[in-house]
């Protein structure tokens, strides 16, 4: 009888975390703050390497932030640095006149880790969760000239009416100014009702979906139709399916991807919610194909800007696992878990 494949993208935190993972402090802003760090065993410092920032929910902590976008075994396969800062009192859009202004807090992360690793400057990350995912935008917009590509999910953007007004109606901050292109990933729930991630936005303070890829498509230069297509409902019981939009063709070759969740709230896919896809692998998927120049080898005469989900052609695995993260041989009508040197997670039941 022939054999047939299921694949999934998924992900699951199968790996135990031992020597490599640091929870280290730095004095920002006259407060001692923390942030966790994850160096895979296969960093070298002859070798430059990514950071991927991960930002928690209002009230949370990076260590909670770890528990559903748990990126250390992607780090391990793709060679990246992993961070989970801490948020002042859980939070990270503080407004005026708290002294609170944590895009400089990143920067100082960013600064100490360069000082100890050798850190691809050009190739640094952040996505977030909830109001982390709105400051994920910040970085893209105040922070630009170190952050190379940002997802957000579950969180929108502010407008920059209420990012620029003062004390109490705003924030106080400048106006959004990216310095280059930048490759933008959100992740929202059309169901979702909290009031800075409504997926209709709520004016004048929060942008809504379709408002947050037209800025980012307009300011990249990108097409300004994209590319829809349906992602395969593969789990029919989680109540959502997703529906994946693409403004491609900006400058430097960036373009700008929406993972509309249909049905779905304030979640984080994958780990809770909608389960047809995994919000940790299509972030990595997606940023690591930028750098702060824009698509890495936009400029080669062999680059075509084709939207391109994984590179099928050129990875290979490292290992298999069942679902308990138990090393095994592949098997037949058993769902297991392939785990590629590109970082990507795949899993397939091979049926007889």
């Amino acid at each position: 009888m022939t054999s047939k494949i299921l694949s999934l993208f998924l992900f699951f935190p199968l790996f135990s975390i031992a020597q490599n993972q640091e929870t280290r402090t730095i004095n920002y802003g006259g407060e001692i703050r923390e942030y966790i760090i994850y160096v895979p065993s296969i960093y070298s410092s002859s070798n430059p390497t990514p950071l991927m920032f991960s930002f928690h929910g209002g009230g949370g902590d990076g260590q909670g932030m770890i528990g559903f976008n748990d990126m250390r075994p992607l780090a391990d396969t793709a060679n990246f640095i992993a961070i989970y800062p801490s948020g002042a009192d859980g939070a990270w859009m503080h407004k005026v006149p708290t002294p609170y202004n944590d895009i400089y807090f990143v920067e100082a992360i960013i600064d100490a880790l360069i000082s100890d690793f050798n850190v691809d400057s050009e190739r640094i990350y952040a996505c977030g969760y909830s109001e982390g995912g709105i400051f994920t935008y910040e970085l893209a917009c105040r922070l630009s000239s170190r952050i190379a590509a940002v997802a957000s999910v579950s969180g929108s953007m502010i407008t920059d009416t209420y990012r620029s007004d003062p004390d109490p109606d705003g924030y106080g901050f400048p106006v959004c100014s990216p310095s280059h292109p930048t490759a933008i990933m959100f992740i929202p729930g059309t169901v979702d009702m909290n009031p800075n991630s409504m997926y209709n936005g709520l004016s004048p303070y929060y942008m809504s979906a379709s408002e947050i890829s037209t800025y980012w498509s307009s300011q990249n230069n990108a097409n300004m139709s994209p590319i829809v297509n349906p992602v395969p409902d593969v789990n029919a019981s989680d109540g959502s399916t997703v529906e994946r939009s693409v403004w491609e063709d900006g400058d430097n070759c960036v373009r700008v991807e929406e993972l509309k969740v249909i049905g779905g709230d304030h979640e984080w896919p994958g780990s809770f919610g909608n389960m047809d896809i995994s919000a940790t692998n299509e972030i990595w998927n997606f940023v690591s194909k930028f750098d702060i120049n824009g698509l890495i080898g936009c400029n080669s005469t062999n680059t075509t800007n084709s939207y391109e989900i994984v590179d099928f052609q050129n990875r290979n695995v490292l290992e298999i696992t069942d679902i308990l993260g138990r090393k095994t041989n592949e098997l037949k009508n058993v769902p297991l878990l392939y785990h590629y040197d590109d970082g990507t997670v795949e899993q397939k039941i091979i049926l007889e």
